[in-house]
């Protein structure tokens, strides 16, 4: 491992494996740790948002994401108990947008096949089982501790990228505040080879069920269905990845037991954002940087887009000189839309599906319908659910 480079990311998720091609490709030497020996097959992203192709289509993968993947231009908002569903189609959008469709392909597809070009890459070097432990920072760069199984390594760069996730030790090294909360439920994903749509008519891609028993998410990916169900918070670990309750959660859904599953998954699930994304020579991206539920598919995404707005600032940096007031520019266009977009929205539609107050939920299902049926409407609440609104609040931001 060369003891100098010019920019370090902790993190070979899909976030920090992005950042690392896009800086690459910008000519910028970029060294790519991860704890891990290889890139995690995280079973909780798996929507890619029209605006996230345009991205990868500049770095020549979204075809192969689209290829590999599943198109979703239809989306469902859906009440269990009628059986009622609200469409939106994400076609409307052709001729405005480059990829008028969402595309359903796991996360970590993309982490492998980035990982696989960063390794044969002359700017990147890639090292699994290397973790970033600490760093020391001046205004001449940033010195990197970095452990090896064997070893503990130093390396200076001019910048460190934080993408190691909710947990991030660098985000915790700084000392910054992690705002928020945790939800006192947790979420159970199960999968399975089953093919829902014979036992569900007009099933969606994407179907966002809402119900006040139980709401669920039904999400359509290459190997599988998956089903995300809440998981109350007195229940165990232990009873949660049961067959009885498998049974259960099946015998609510299509009035069947002993479907066969390839996962059962439970994660604690947070809405909290990291009080300033810009330290120094230091910044912060994806769950690093915010945690939110994963209702509408932003999290991946949103995290993806602080990486490509932070790459711009970091190449303006060493084409010319050093300017902070880049990366302040960076944290105030991202955390504002963290802020204004994602956490609100994410929170709305876990809201949305879990019912809550009657009244409450009654108008919010109307207000969808009103939308639904007003095309003017309908055109720019599919822009702000893809996400491009966001981005355009974010780059009018100065």
């Amino acid at each position: 491992m060369k003891n100098r480079t010019q920019v370090i990311i902790a993190g070979a998720g899909p976030v920090g494996t992005v950042a690392a091609y896009r800086l690459a490709t910008l000519g910028i030497d970029v060294l790519l740790c991860e704890a891990g020996a290889d890139c995690a097959m995280d079973l909780r992203a798996s929507t890619f948002h029209p605006p996230t192709l345009e991205m990868l289509d500049e770095l020549g993968i979204a075809q192969t994401i689209i290829d590999l993947g599943l198109k979703a231009p239809i989306y469902h908002f859906r009440e269990r108990q009628t059986g009622d569903a609200i469409e939106f189609d994400l076609s409307e959008l052709a001729g405005r947008v480059r990829f008028p469709f969402r595309v359903q392909c796991e996360q970590y597809v993309l982490s492998n096949l980035i990982a696989e070009k960063l390794q044969a890459h002359k700017q990147a070097e890639v090292r699994f089982n290397h973790k970033v432990i600490a760093f020391e920072q001046s205004d001449k760069g940033v010195e990197v501790a970095i452990e090896s199984p064997y070893a503990i390594e130093k390396v200076r760069a001019d910048y460190l990228i934080a993408a190691d996730g909710g947990n991030s030790i660098i985000r915790k090294w700084l000392n910054v505040q992690f705002e928020g909360f945790t939800y006192p439920e947790r979420f159970l994903t199960l999968s399975t080879k089953l093919n829902l749509t014979d036992y569900i008519e007009n099933l969606a891609h994407v179907n966002y069920v809402s119900d006040p028993r139980e709401w669920m998410v039904l999400l359509r990916v290459p190997s599988a269905w998956r089903i995300l169900v809440p998981a109350k918070e007195d229940q165990s670990d232990e009873w949660l990845c049961s067959d009885q309750k498998k049974d259960e959660v099946f015998k609510n859904l299509i009035n069947k037991v002993g479907v066969e599953t390839g996962h059962r998954t439970i994660y604690r699930v947070h809405q909290r954002v990291a009080t300033r994304f810009n330290h120094g020579r230091v910044c912060l991206i994806g769950d690093s940087a915010h945690l939110n539920n994963p209702l509408g598919g932003f999290g991946m995404n949103s995290g993806i887009h602080d990486a490509w707005n932070l790459c711009e600032k970091i190449e303006q940096n060493l084409s010319t000189s050093h300017d902070d007031r880049r990366f302040a520019l960076f944290d105030r266009q991202r955390r504002a839309v963290t802020h204004s977009f994602i956490q609100a929205q994410t929170i709305q539609n876990k809201e949305l599906l879990e019912h809550g107050q009657a009244s409450r939920h009654s108008q919010r299902l109307q207000e969808l319908w009103n939308i639904r049926q007003d095309d003017e409407r309908r055109q720019a609440f599919l822009l702000q659910q893809s996400m491009y609104t966001s981005l355009a609040e974010a780059a009018a931001i100065d």
